[in-house]
Parts: structure tokens; sequence; C-alpha cells
């Protein structure tokens, strides 16, 4: 398959309904304008990918502008939406619903909206959840508050039945709001839906705190968590220096990906190590991490390190790999791990005190923050644009700073993570002053 076949979204027909939305169909009359089928922005903006296109006489790789059209697949008013949440809790999911709730309700009239509570689990009837409807009343306040009023949940459902489920209950639009494993879920509803030929739009938003969703330039929630754990630096930072040869340990999410962990460090530059999953590091040696951080302290008698869930993980011993019920490894604590390991090294050394700071629950499920409050709107807002046109099987992001669609299959095919010879990571060593490698 080449590259140009991968970001084309599939479309359940041909739209043959006109908008309801009152919009421009031509330039320059300070009135915006429809989106074209035909409107596509270039994927890689590099002067090397634009010479290599030339000299293979070839077409850049596009993606498909997200944004409304003037003819729509469903027919306002005649069908039902369906919103679920799913995966662990992030900042803006409440952000989400509120403006997909919006978006149908006042842009495209339509009348029922359909919760379903506690993640896949409430596409199960067997489960007894129900539905809770949805309408503008009940979710305009919802923006103030994290967490879900969905509820969520992890792990799979029976996709047969959970297309069953949409079926019964004349749902046309599924909005699933969730990280990698559902978009995996929501993509492979929308296999079964096209298998039995149905009329149903199924549309993914990528949540996910850790940033780690590929191709997009960021997920909605990360910059809330480290806009909220950057001032947890800084107290750390004051706990450290309180004391003689003081350290504090703060543990942030990241499973895979160190972003937040990074991020919230070139925020709040009071850090001097941040250890992220992307990177290994050996824990003893004349240039391992505890010699490094020995000589930090007998310079400045204080030390703050960072360290995302995710990191170290070579350095325990594993007898098996245990998953959760969506699939993700289940990490030990390198958190409580580094601060037992700092604790015996020292102890034959000089006396260290030692704080260990774990925010992350708390980090999760803050309500968004001002910009992340304005980039979940616009995701709900392309989100139903993109559905309503007949879209299936896509996920709405930025990508180049610009709103695209995305065929789901495209986004989950790897984990996207911070690239060690990157501008980004060099900022954080440079912030940091720590080596480029802890071997």
């Amino acid at each position: 398959m080449s590259n140009k076949i991968e970001f084309q979204i599939e479309n359940l027909g041909v739209p043959k309904f006109k908008s309801p939305l009152q919009l421009s169909t031509v330039r320059g009359d300070n009135i915006f304008t429809f989106i074209s089928e035909t409107d596509k922005l270039v994927f890689d903006t590099s002067l090397e990918g634009y010479v290599q296109c030339i000299a293979n006489k070839e077409e850049p790789l596009c993606l498909e502008k997200a944004g409304p059209r003037q003819n729509i697949h469903f027919e306002p008013k005649n069908f039902n939406a369906g919103i679920v949440t799913c995966g662990g809790l992030c900042p803006g999911i409440n952000n989400v619903i509120r403006g997909i709730v919006m978006a149908l309700h006042y842009f495209y009239d339509v009348k029922k909206i359909l919760g379903v509570p506690y993640g896949f689990e409430g596409l199960n009837p067997a489960m007894g959840h129900g539905f809770i409807e949805l309408t503008p009343d009940k979710v305009k306040d919802t923006h103030q508050f994290g967490g879900t009023i969905l509820g969520s949940s992890r792990g799979a459902q029976d996709v047969s039945l959970m297309v069953d489920t949409l079926v019964e209950n004349d749902i046309q639009m599924l909005f699933t709001i969730g990280g990698d494993g559902t978009l995996k879920g929501c993509n492979a509803i929308g296999e079964e839906i096209m298998r039995r030929g149905l009329d149903i739009s199924v549309v993914g938003i990528p949540k996910t705190i850790d940033n780690d969703v590929d191709i997009i330039d960021k997920s909605f929630g990360f910059e809330t968590a480290f806009d909220i754990a950057s001032p947890i630096l800084k107290d750390a930072h004051n706990e450290a220096h309180g004391a003689y040869n003081g350290i504090s340990i703060v543990k942030l999410m990241g499973r895979d990906s160190g972003f937040i962990a990074a991020s919230a460090s070139l925020a709040m530059p009071v850090v001097n190590f941040v250890l992220v999953p992307e990177m290994d590091f050996s824990l003893y040696g004349e240039n391992g991490f505890l010699e490094v951080l020995k000589n930090r302290l007998e310079a400045k008698h204080h030390a703050v390190i960072v360290v995302a869930e995710g990191a170290g993980q070579h350095l325990f011993e594993k007898d098996e790999v245990v998953t959760d019920a969506s699939g993700n490894v289940q990490h030990d604590d390198i958190g409580l791990f580094l601060k037992q390991k700092i604790t015996e090294y020292f102890s034959e050394v000089f006396p260290v005190t030692i704080k260990y700071i774990d925010p992350s629950y708390i980090i999760r499920s803050a309500a968004a923050n001002s910009g992340d409050s304005v980039f979940c709107s616009s995701l709900a807002y392309q989100a139903v644009h993109g559905a309503m046109s007949g879209k299936t099987k896509f996920v709405v992001g930025k990508v180049n700073n610009k709103f695209v669609y995305l065929p789901i299959s495209a986004v989950v095919s790897k984990r996207k993570k911070i690239d060690l010879e990157s501008g980004f990571w060099f900022a954080v060593l440079q912030s940091t002053g720590q080596p480029f490698s802890i071997k």
C-alpha cells in the first residue's frame, strides 16, 4: 500500500443534502467558506520533501482539511448520535462532550444525542448501564469540571454486539473519545459496520494525556497536564533546596512517552534530571545516574529529579509481562525504585534527604486550562463537521498546526515518542544541565 492511500478517508456515500450552515462558497466576502474535498494540506512541509517530489515528478503526500462541507450525508433531525468516553481520565473530556453536543444541536439541528455510560461497556446491554440523553442545557457547564460526565472504563467488548446496540437504538453517528485502545476499538466497530453495509459513521477524537498519538501535533489534555505539573516542580525544588543535600523525586505520567515530564521541566526550569522512557540509563558506574547525582549534590547540595512512569523499566527483573484491561503493559513503580536505590547508595557516601511526590491522578482528573479548552471545542466542532459529511473511521487532529482528518489506522500503527536527537530534547538537556547520556 502506498503512502498516498494511507491518508484517504472512507466515506459512507456521496453527500446529497445541503448543509444548514449559512456559509460562503466564494472567498473574499468576509464569511467563512465551506471546505471543498479538493482542499488538501501538504504533510511534509520541509524543503527536502519538496525537492524530492519535484525530482521524482510526483505529488506530495496530502491530508484532508477539516471543516464544514457544503453537502452533507446525513439529513438533519432524522438521526441519533452517540458519544462514548473510554480509558483513563484526561483534562478536557467534558469540554469535548460539550462541544459535540452544542455543534450537533445548534449547527445541524440534531435532536437526540445519547451519552454512552462507562466506555464501551455502555454498548453492551448486559451491563445494564442504559443511555444518558444529552442536551445543551445538561452539558452547558460541564467544561468547568474534570473527569467525564459519562464515566469511563477500560477493556474491549464484543464488536458485533456493540454494532447491534447502535442499530437497535438508531444511532447513526458515534463519537469515541479515547486513546490508542479506544481508537482501535472504534476502527473495529467501523469495520463491522462496513461489513454489514450499514449507514453509520464512527469518529475518533484522540485523548491521551501522554501526547503519544502518532502523526498529530498534540492530543488534548496534554497542555493542561504539564501546566499543572509545573508549579508542583517549583514546590519540589523548594523542598529539595530547603535541606542540605536535599533531593526531590517527582513522578509524572508517561507510560511510553516522556512528553509531560520533559515539557513540565522546560516550563519550570528548576529540574536537574529528566528521565523518560525513550532513554536508557544506568544506575551505577562512572557515568551512571547515581554517580552523576552525587556530583550534582557535591556542587549544589540539592537536586530535583523528574521521572516519567515508564522510564527505567529495563532496570527491573521481570518474570512476565502484565497488562491492564486495555492491553497496556503495567509498569513497575520507577519513582519508588529510584528512591530506594538513591537511599541505599548514599547511605555509604553522605547523608541525603529525599522527598518523593506522585501527583499523577490529581493532574489527569483536573479541568482543562484555557488553551486546552479552546483546542477541545475546535476538535469537537471539526469532528461533527466530518461526521455530518459522511466520513467514517477517522480521527480529527492538528498536523503542522492545521486541523485535518486522518484515518484511524494511520495514527494507531505506532506511538509517538520523543526524538532524542530533536531540538526539543536538546532544549531539555540545556535546561537541566544533565549529560547527553547517563551510562
